[in-house]
């Protein structure tokens, strides 16, 4: 990588280059018309008065952010408090060049440091790229448990 990329914790004035970022990732996995969050909900669901997400960015003083991960604590009624990832994302023309990596790692230290008891992620059955650096790293790629989710029309009409 020719340009210097440093790592670093996001804060407040990031989330317009980390809102770019996030529909990137949609249109990268043929979801463009997905993405409902706004830099508002991020501002408010991130920096407002009950945090609820944290994130990493990657930085390069040429471009500025290039990559993110972001992630929140959840718990587990075996395990105690856990970190889930929930996406980490890195502009196109950057990609298979290590940052994501970076990035992964600077999370792990994270839950190392603030004693997580485990550490979660998903990943798309069709990334190969990503399954084989999590196969990389020896992390367990579980088939057995199935993603739910309800979408907020769903949970309306509940």
């Amino acid at each position: 990588m020719s340009e210097t990329i440093k790592v670093r914790r996001g804060i407040e004035a990031d989330l317009p280059g980390v809102h770019a970022l996030i529909v990137e990732l949609a249109v990268y996995e043929k979801s463009p018309d997905e993405v409902t969050n706004t830099i508002e909900d991020m501002r408010r669901d991130g920096f407002g008065g009950r945090p609820i997400f944290e994130f990493f960015v990657a930085e390069s003083a040429q471009e500025g952010i290039v990559g993110i991960a972001l992630y929140y604590t959840a718990y587990s009624t075996w395990k105690g408090k856990m970190l889930f990832l929930e996406d980490i994302v890195v502009t196109e023309r950057l990609r298979r060049q290590g940052l994501g990596r970076m990035l992964f790692n600077a999370v792990v230290q994270t839950a190392k440091e603030e004693n997580y008891k485990r550490m979660k992620w998903q990943v798309l059955d069709w990334n190969e790229p990503a399954i084989n650096f999590y196969r990389s790293i020896g992390a367990n790629l579980d088939g057995e448990w199935i993603n739910c989710n309800l979408s907020h029309e769903e949970l309306q009409q509940f």
